[in-house]
């Protein structure tokens, strides 16, 4: 028998990752929509915060235990930024041509072109959990000036893998799911939860 864990999410794609990775140790995952939650405020500065914040509204809302994440690119030449205001970090409206035109114009003048994705993952048992199970994961690259690949989203096509001569864009969903920043964060809830 599954229980029911509600995603602090509306995006696809994370409820089909999250959910085939949780339904063998009896999660079924539900978006946060099917119950009419709107998305949380993310005001803090740090990704555990924010998914924590996440995770605790849905928890709220709904009842259910709860399950967010928040990520982003860090770069280590920006001092780590565009960090949690990745998805925002060019202003409003969110577009990812802007923020990936500022990061390489941000970055113009800086020799280090290091940077990492970075994703935390917060589950927590009712809203007012004392002890939220947290999970981070943590992916290294470095930022190109020119796009390359068709795949991903966000910074995908600017973020380099040296070790493996392709951007994120150009990795297939499968590899991207194995060797990214969220599947090392989910695959480390998935022992905690166990």
């Amino acid at each position: 028998m599954s229980r029911t864990l509600v995603l602090a999410s509306n995006n696809a794609g994370k409820l089909k990752e999250f959910g085939e990775m949780l339904a063998p140790i009896g999660f079924a995952v539900r978006t946060q929509r099917e119950f009419n939650v709107p998305e949380a405020d993310e005001p803090h500065p740090t990704f555990v915060e924010n998914a924590l914040a996440k995770a605790r509204h849905a928890a709220r809302l709904t009842g259910l235990p709860a399950l967010a994440d928040d990520s982003g690119v860090c770069v280590n030449a920006l001092g780590g930024a565009p960090g949690v205001l990745s998805a925002r970090f060019a202003g409003e409206p969110k577009s990812d041509a802007r923020n990936n035109q500022k990061l390489i114009a941000d970055l113009a003048t800086h020799a280090d072109k290091s940077a990492y994705y970075y994703c935390a993952l917060v589950f927590v048992r009712h809203a007012d959990d004392p002890q939220p199970i947290i999970a981070e994961g943590r992916w290294d690259g470095e930022i190109i000036e020119q796009a390359r690949g068709q795949g991903g989203f966000g910074y995908d096509p600017y973020f380099w893998l040296p070790g493996l001569d392709k951007t994120v864009a150009e990795l297939s969903a499968e590899e991207k799911n194995r060797l990214s920043h969220r599947g090392q964060a989910l695959r480390l809830l998935v022992e905690k939860l166990r």
